[in-house]
Formats: C-alpha cells, sequence, structure tokens
C-alpha cells in the first residue's frame, strides 16, 4: 500500500508520538513472553483484589495451552470463547494462540440462536464458557459437532450483587450445576486445564500473519460476518496506542478493563494493550461505578478506556465524592460521539484530558483519535494513528477522491487492517480495495489540518424529500435541549417511499420534555427537510453491551409499533 507520505496531521501528534511504529514482527505470543520475562513479578491482572503477576500469567497460559493440546485443539482450530471478564478470559485467550488456534469471542449474553448461528459460521468444537451459560452452548444443535466444552467458574470472588447485575441466565444454570462439571455432560473444568504440565517450549508457535481470532462484526456491508484478525494487526495497533500516549509509563499503572473483552475494543485495550506496556489490567465483569469505586481505593486508575455513557456516570460518582480520578493520566472514548458537556464534567474533576478515538472491528480496531495536546478538536474522531493514512473518497466511485472539505466515505490503509471476512470472499472484495484500502461506510469530511468529523453511516442516512439528512447532525441539535439526556433521530418510511425524520429522546431524571422549545431549536439551527417531524419520549434506548445506541432497532420498533396500531384500527373497523 503506498501511504501518504507526507502526513502533515502529524505535526499536531503529541510529543514523542512517532510517524510510524516500529514494525511488527511477531506473534501475539512471543509479545507475552517478552513481557512475561521483563516483569515477572510485576502485577498482569486484578479481579476483586486478587492479583496476578506476569510471571503467574504467563505459566498458566503454558499450562491451559497443554491441557488444550490434550484436548485435541491444533494449529489453525477455531476455538470459542464465552466469558465476561476475568483472569480467565485473558489466560485462555493466549493459551489458543499460544496453540496456534483462532479465538473467536461471544457475547455471554447470546441467546441459543444467535450463537446457532455465528457456529454455523466459523465451525469451533471446543468451547470454554463461563459456567453459567453451558447449559446454553450444550441446548445447540448436536450437528454442530461441539465435542468439548470447558467450564469456568469466574464467580467465586464476585459480591453477589455483581453476579446478578450480569443479567444472565444464572437461576438456570444454578438449578443444574453440579450436572455442568461431570464427564457425562461432555464438560471439562477449566480447572483441570491449569493443572497440566506446561507446554514443551519446542511445540511450534504462530507466526505474525497468523489469524489470532474471528470478531463476529455487523461490519460495513451488512449480516454479522467473522472478521479475521492477525497477530500482527493486534500487536501493532497496541504498538500505535503505546505511541499515542507516550506518558503512560511502561511497567506501572493501571488499565480499567470496563470494556467487554469479546468486544474488539475491550480485547485490545485489556488484553493486548496492557501487556505491551506492562500494565496491570485492572477487570470488572460488569460496569458498575460501586465497584469501580472499590477497586480504585486500591490500584488507582492511570488509563481508562469506555464509551461515553461509561465517563457521564463516573462522572457524576467523582462528583459526589466516591471515586478519585486524580491519577488518570488519559482517558480515551470510543464506539459514540463524545458531546463537550462529558468532557467538561470529566475533566474538570480528572484534571486531565478525555479524548475520542474512531475505529472498526476491522481495524483491530482503533484508526484515528484525538491527540493529548491542545490541539484536539472536541467534536471530531481526531488524526490518523502513526503508521496509518486515510482517503476521503465519493461513496459511489471509491477511487476517486473528494475535494478537502466535502463529505465521502473514510477509508483506512494500514498494519491494523484486517485479513478479510470469514468465509466471505464476496464481501471481503466489497470491503477491502487495491492496495489494502479498507471502506468503512462512514460517511466524513476532512479539514486543512487534516481533523476528521464523522456525519454518519452511510447506512443510516435519512432520505427525506430527495434529501439525506445526518441523523448525528439532528440528534446533537436536540441533545443540547435543556432536561435531554439522550436521543436517537431514525427515519421512518412512508407510503410516498421517503421517511419521517423522527426521534425518541431520553430526559434526565425529574426533567419535562418541552416540544415547542425543541422545535424552536430545530427552526434555528437547521434545515426545514432535516427537522423532526415527531418527537417521542422513551425511558430508555436500546444499547449494545458497550452503551452504544442502536438506532436501527429504535427505528424497526417505531415501523412494528406504526404496524401495530394499524392492525387495531382495521380491527375496529370489521
Amino acid at each position: 500500500m503506498q501511504l501518504n507520505e507526507t502526513r502533515a496531521w502529524n505535526r499536531f501528534y503529541a510529543p514523542g508520538t512517532p510517524v510510524d511504529i516500529e514494525p511488527v514482527t511477531g506473534s501475539l505470543v512471543d509479545l507475552l513472553d517478552e513481557r512475561c520475562a521483563q516483569w515477572a513479578d510485576r502485577d498482569a491482572i486484578s479481579f476483586f483484589g486478587r492479583t496476578v503477576t506476569y510471571r503467574d500469567l504467563g505459566e498458566r497460559v503454558a499450562r491451559v495451552a497443554q491441557g488444550l493440546a490434550d484436548l485435541g485443539v491444533r494449529a489453525g482450530d477455531r476455538v470459542a470463547l464465552i466469558m465476561p471478564n476475568a483472569p480467565q478470559h485473558v489466560i485462555a485467550f493466549y493459551a489458543v494462540l499460544r496453540l496456534g488456534g483462532v479465538v473467536v469471542e461471544h457475547n455471554p449474553l447470546y441467546t441459543r440462536d444467535e450463537l446457532e448461528t455465528q457456529f454455523r459460521d466459523h465451525g469451533a468444537t471446543v468451547v470454554i464458557a463461563w459456567e453459567k451459560v453451558v447449559a446454553t452452548v450444550q441446548a445447540l444443535p448436536a450437528e454442530l459437532g461441539i465435542e468439548t466444552i470447558v467450564a469456568v467458574d469466574v464467580t467465586r470472588a464476585m459480591p453477589f450483587a455483581t453476579r446478578a447485575a450480569l443479567r444472565l441466565p444464572i437461576a438456570k444454570a444454578r438449578n443444574s450445576r453440579a450436572a455442568l462439571t461431570t464427564e457425562t455432560t461432555g464438560t471439562v473444568p477449566f480447572a483441570r486445564l491449569e493443572r497440566a504440565t506446561p507446554i514443551a517450549a519446542s511445540h511450534p508457535r504462530p507466526v505474525r500473519d497468523d489469524v489470532a481470532c474471528l470478531q463476529y462484526t455487523s461490519g460495513t456491508t451488512g449480516a454479522p460476518k467473522g472478521a479475521m484478525i492477525t497477530h500482527g494487526n493486534l500487536w501493532a495497533n497496541a504498538r500505535m496506542g503505546a505511541a499515542w500516549m507516550p506518558d503512560f509509563t511502561r511497567g506501572e499503572g493501571s488499565i480499567y478493563g470496563l470494556l467487554p473483552m469479546f468486544h474488539s475494543f475491550g480485547l485490545l485495550l485489556s488484553v493486548i494493550y496492557s501487556v505491551e506496556t506492562g500494565s496491570r489490567a485492572v477487570l470488572f465483569p460488569t460496569f458498575d461505578p460501586e465497584l469501580v469505586s472499590q477497586a480504585a481505593k486500591r490500584f488507582p486508575p492511570t488509563f481508562i478506556p469506555a464509551v461515553p455513557p461509561m465517563f457521564d456516570r463516573l462522572a457524576r460518582v467523582a462528583r459526589d465524592g466516591k471515586l478519585d480520578l486524580s491519577q488518570v493520566v488519559y482517558s480515551i472514548s470510543g464506539a459514540m460521539t463524545l458531546t463537550p458537556a462529558i468532557v467538561k464534567r470529566w475533566e474538570d474533576l480528572a484534571g486531565s484530558m478525555l479524548n475520542e478515538g474512531y475505529g472498526l472491528t476491522e481495524t483491530s480496531p482503533i484508526a484515528l483519535a484525538n491527540p493529548f495536546t491542545d490541539e484536539r478538536r472536541i467534536g471530531a474522531i481526531g488524526i490518523p494513528f502513526p503508521s496509518t493514512d486515510i482517503r476521503v473518497v465519493d461513496p459511489e466511485e471509491p477511487t476517486r477522491q473528494v475535494a478537502q472539505g466535502e463529505v465521502g466515505e473514510l477509508l483506512i490503509g494500514g498494519p491494523q487492517v484486517f485479513l478479510g471476512y470469514w468465509n466471505r470472499p464476496e464481501e471481503t472484495a466489497a470491503t477491502l480495495l487495491n492496495g489494502g484500502w479498507l471502506r468503512t461506510g462512514d460517511l466524513v469530511v476532512q479539514d486543512e489540518d487534516g481533523f476528521v468529523t464523522v456525519v454518519d453511516r452511510k447506512k443510516e442516512l435519512i432520505i427525506t424529500g430527495g434529501f439525506n439528512v445526518s441523523p448525528s447532525e439532528v440528534e446533537r441539535v436536540v441533545n443540547g435541549l435543556p432536561g435531554v439526556a439522550e436521543s436517537a433521530v431514525v427515519g421512518v418510511p412512508r407510503g410516498s417511499g421517503a421517511e419521517v425524520v423522527t426521534v425518541a429522546v431520553v430526559l434526565e431524571p425529574g426533567a419535562q420534555f418541552d416540544e415547542e422549545a425543541a422545535r424552536a431549536a430545530a427552526r434555528e439551527q437547521l434545515a426545514e427537510y432535516k427537522r423532526p417531524s415527531t418527537y417521542l419520549v422513551w425511558e430508555e434506548l436500546p444499547k449494545s453491551l458497550i452503551g452504544k445506541v442502536l438506532r436501527r432497532k429504535v427505528r424497526d420498533t417505531l415501523i412494528a409499533d406504526r404496524h401495530a396500531v394499524r392492525a387495531a384500527a382495521d380491527d375496529d373497523e370489521a
């Protein structure tokens, strides 16, 4: 790939951040081995006050790797992981990699049907699962060929309230807990793998360009598919992150693992970046500000990666004196737009910057971010990471770059760009252009300094009156209204084929929605075709597990409700 050699935006990098990272030559197994030798006696993980040193981590990975080999796992095999954040999750991840296997991460909240769809695609026959969801895995069709389930107990160190907060099918699993760890049900306790003889140093190892994991994503072209992420992709992205935050001292500090590790954002920062920097990953099985406050008393956070709603809640806890943020050196937000109000609330309490970053599962996942300098631009997603280049192109003719300041589709190139989609060559070809450029599906504007602002997802634009409406643009106006906590703007189809701009709002506790004020603000700040025609007050918006508002679900709900109303009216007429 021919990258932009000038990269004029690098003049805004923080002092000490290079234009290019040192190229990755090894695998993530090599990374772990290096850090376990370098920082053997330092904490690698903390979980409810219990710590695991780098020496312990390396030894447990070696034993579990041999235990998996004894179960028949070989290089290239897919191994499914279905767990919340816990030390066993980290150990299992690296153990699978040590064998040259491919980790397939799954959300432990998935239903049987959701899991079945993905298992049919990746074909894993060995599953490492939290014991509370083993019954769900056992309910999968026999034709999938699952041979072994390794049952993991991650809850013994958890307070009872925390277990309840995970909202997993605990009651059903508890009733059959005795059966879940017996040989007759085809399960093996994870603890047994940890007692295996450490794997021989001579056992073949993976290399940089081997696939390390499959991360399922809706991607840039539709239905969920497995993104093939290599060892080199992930290690390169971790090096980029380390270069982006040069004041984060290697071998020191605590990274708070608030994001789920089955998600690409949480996986990179809690499992790989933490090892790259020799940090302590303080893991949380679910996001709970009370748990964060308790953990901070022993290991104050120095780096917090999260999403805007998490930062907002933690800032409110800190404002009440229950959480000390004074030792936080860096905070980075992703997945959705970071508002100036949240930034101010956080920075008034933390005394350090909260910046927005941008990425996709297909970029392992981070590609752009605001620099940790006074040059940052709140509201923009920032500038490209080291060793990363971008283009802004015509969405209909992606080989043609648009003029500066013009809206276009963002393309990304760099060592963090994924290999392609598992068993989907046509969709891979539609997403990866010649030269390895990734089509993101995001519409952006790049200014003369290189800073990029997202206009919207191409597939979420609202078409009304022959014009395209950006939901994010309308949401910025709505979210600025007094009493509005958050909103989702969607287009609801009408008979003519056009869409009606519709807003679902969630209010602050005790607030009342002033629709006339909302319409006045829209008249003042938005062109007529962008103004919402309908405002709805909801108690909550549907979100992903990391807190991202799911506009598609809002739209589907509104369409379903409209059909239900029409059906009821037809019944009344009948």
